[in-house]
């Protein structure tokens, strides 16, 4: 694996310096488990993006590719004297490189995996607002009606009302059901 590092250039650093670098490039034949186990352990270790150029990647590696922080994908063929530097450079910036067959795979994927998610407490992100979002996430993690009341600066009521909100609302029974329908959905 190269680590780049990208300020206004792109520049190649020595492996003992990887943790300087804005993006991880990394290059392999195909994907494997040991081409996996060496991603996410860059990925955890690092924390930066990874750009992988990869000979062979079958559409169901995609999105475990994605998982092990990849934002981009490019063949060794499709790769050219302005490529490279311009796809670290997008990394670098916050961006994502996929080639459009390689975005429609990842948007099916999604699809897929969005239609396992049970839909019927109708739980979505856009029908929580912040306060509440926060008030299940401290629950998820373990905190009491008091606790939360007292880290979100609100009264005690106030986080019963919230919670009673969100149960009455979207026709969950009880405090656990709206967590376990917030962490199915993605949402917490």
């Amino acid at each position: 694996m190269t680590h780049l590092k990208c300020l206004r250039e792109v520049r190649v650093l020595p492996r003992n310096q990887a943790g300087g670098a804005d993006v991880v490039v990394a290059a392999f034949d195909r994907m494997s488990t040991d081409v996996v186990t060496a991603l996410r352990r860059v990925g955890s270790e690092i924390g930066k993006p990874i750009v992988l150029i990869v000979d062979e990647l079958k559409d169901d590696e995609l999105l475990l590719a994605v998982e092990c922080r990849v934002v981009a994908v490019l063949p060794r063929t499709a790769i050219s004297d302005g490529t490279l530097p311009r796809i670290v450079r997008t990394a670098a910036e916050g961006g994502a490189a996929l080639s459009p067959d390689r975005l429609g795979e990842l948007f099916a994927h999604m699809e897929r995996l969005w239609q396992l998610v049970p839909r019927r407490s109708g739980l979505r992100a856009t029908e929580l607002a912040g306060r509440e979002i926060e008030v299940l996430r401290l629950i998820a993690e373990g905190w009491e009606t008091a606790e939360i009341a007292n880290k979100l600066c609100y009264s005690e009521r106030t986080v019963k009302n919230i919670l009673y909100g969100i149960t009455r609302r979207l026709n969950l029974r009880n405090r656990s059901h709206a967590v376990a329908c917030a962490l199915r959905a993605g949402i917490i």
